[in-house]
């Protein structure tokens, strides 16, 4: 299987990529987990990338698109992946088709999460007082909520239209929305 899973920052999509993942024997591939491993290790991405984390903005697209060319040629993920992050643009849309393409590949399914704002920034903050993250100050989260809804949020349409989205509530104990993610998919890849 080959799938996106989407929402607003603070939805759980990480914790449900990496239960998904494991239960369909496939990798979860996380731009936010790259660029965080990045950040950390101080390379020259993570110096750049920091930049425009910190401020809640996207890291540029073409060093996005790159990274996750790469890591989507690699063994592992050929005969399937969860992508965790991306695309997040319109453009990235095309370019991520380009790359299954270039595979002769193309998406199974796409999970939207779904979660009210408030929440999710709740959720964020409270994580980000645990983890120590600095991009996520309330200010920040409520910025990166900006520019999902700006950015992100229309690329739904563009599943939709494809018949390859499904949306679930992304609220409720992680077993809950691994479950309801899981019923999801069924409906989509039958």
């Amino acid at each position: 299987m080959r799938m996106l899973l989407m929402g607003p920052p603070g939805a759980g999509k990480g914790t449900q990529a990496k239960v998904l993942a494991d239960r369909l024997n496939i990798p979860a591939v996380s731009t936010g987990d790259i660029f965080r491993a990045n950040v950390k290790d101080e390379t020259p991405l993570g110096v750049e990338a920091k930049r425009y984390m910190d401020a809640g903005d996207y890291v540029p697209d073409e060093v996005t698109n790159s990274m996750v060319r790469d890591r989507l040629s690699e063994a592992d993920a050929g005969e399937g992946f969860l992508l965790d992050g991306y695309p997040r643009t319109l453009a990235q849309v095309g370019t991520l088709d380009g790359i299954l393409a270039d595979h002769g590949h193309k998406l199974d399914a796409v999970v939207a999460l779904v979660a009210d704002i408030d929440v999710l920034v709740e959720r964020m903050t409270k994580r980000a007082h645990i983890e120590g993250r600095t991009d996520d100050s309330e200010e920040v989260v409520r910025h990166r909520q900006d520019v999902y809804t700006a950015e992100t949020k229309p690329l739904l349409q563009v599943y939709a239209e494809r018949g390859l989205l499904v949306e679930v509530d992304g609220v409720g104990e992680i077993d809950e929305v691994s479950e309801r993610v899981l019923a999801a998919l069924k409906t989509v890849t039958e």
